[in-house]
């Protein structure tokens, strides 16, 4: 009889954990595949590697060709003379910020404002591997590098810090920092600020991890999506280098309509919709 409450006794205090285990356990969220990749696979790094050691060969063959320009829409004149200069995106090509997918995961968060501000401010983004290398590289060259981001103005500084301790170059006497809304015509499409950067300079190479950071027609339908790649995708590889980024960007709010204020639920049904799967065995 003793034995028997002991083993009740047991299994009670096993469900007790069991169950205060699964209650801390973070909600399930679409996020996880794509993150953990990101963090902590070796494939990502030897991707990342991958992408920034083509971009040291198309550099170098940039340097040499003074026709070359990896600002197409928005380099004008005879820009063959010019200095040259690289526009990077900053979040997710150069620099990781996974454990910010990771905190809102854990707490069942959506991303706001407020909340990326404050992980800007505690600057404990990482570098992307190969990013740094190939940014001094290129500095040695003599090629200014432009960090054109969609981060706030109120985040200059703060980015500036975190990336300079990484050992990112910082552009001497020239601010290389270009942040969204930093005046009145640079909004979230990079156009407008690559055409202030050739202006004086011969751009060339674009990197980033966005359809965005190449082309201001991101965010748009998924057909208008494809039509632009579409255009421009002989410029991939060659003077547009793209970083991938499974977490975030414009290919993930495509499906609906780009439209922020749709609920989670129905945002997923929409993601859901566009795929095209396998009909399955024949019964």
């Amino acid at each position: 009889m003793i034995v028997n409450r002991i083993f009740l006794l047991g299994v009670a205090v096993a469900s007790l954990v069991t169950g205060a285990a699964y209650a801390q356990a973070p909600a399930a969220s679409d996020l996880l595949l794509a993150t953990l990749w990101t963090q902590r696979s070796v494939e990502y790094k030897a991707n990342a590697l991958t992408a920034y050691t083509l971009a040291r060969y198309r550099l170098d063959e940039a340097l040499a060709d003074k026709t070359w320009t990896a600002a197409p829409a928005e380099q004008k004149g005879d820009f063959a003379t010019l200095p040259p200069a690289i526009v990077f995106d900053v979040d997710e090509t150069l620099i990781d910020n996974s454990a910010y997918q990771v905190w809102m995961m854990k707490n069942d968060q959506t991303f706001s404002t407020k909340t990326w501000n404050q992980f800007c401010a505690a600057q404990v983004s990482t570098a992307i591997p190969g990013a740094v290398e190939f940014a001094k590289y290129a500095d040695s060259k003599g090629v200014k590098l432009f960090y054109v981001t969609n981060r706030g103005i109120e985040t200059k500084e703060d980015t500036r810090k975190n990336m300079e301790k990484l050992g990112f170059p910082m552009g001497g006497n020239v601010d290389t920092f270009m942040m969204q809304n930093e005046k009145a015509d640079w909004g979230s499409a990079k156009g407008t600020r690559r055409a202030a950067i050739a202006k004086d300079y011969r751009v060339v190479l674009n990197v980033g991890d966005n359809f965005g950071d190449f082309d201001d027609r991101y965010r748009s339908s998924e057909a208008d999506r494809l039509k632009a790649y579409e255009d421009g995708k002989a410029r991939f590889g060659r003077e547009w280098i793209m970083i991938a980024n499974p977490t975030y960007g414009s290919f993930d709010t495509a499906p609906f309509g780009h439209d922020f204020k749709k609920p989670r639920e129905e945002q997923r049904k929409a993601k859901w919709d566009v795929l095209e799967g396998w009909s399955g065995p024949k019964q």
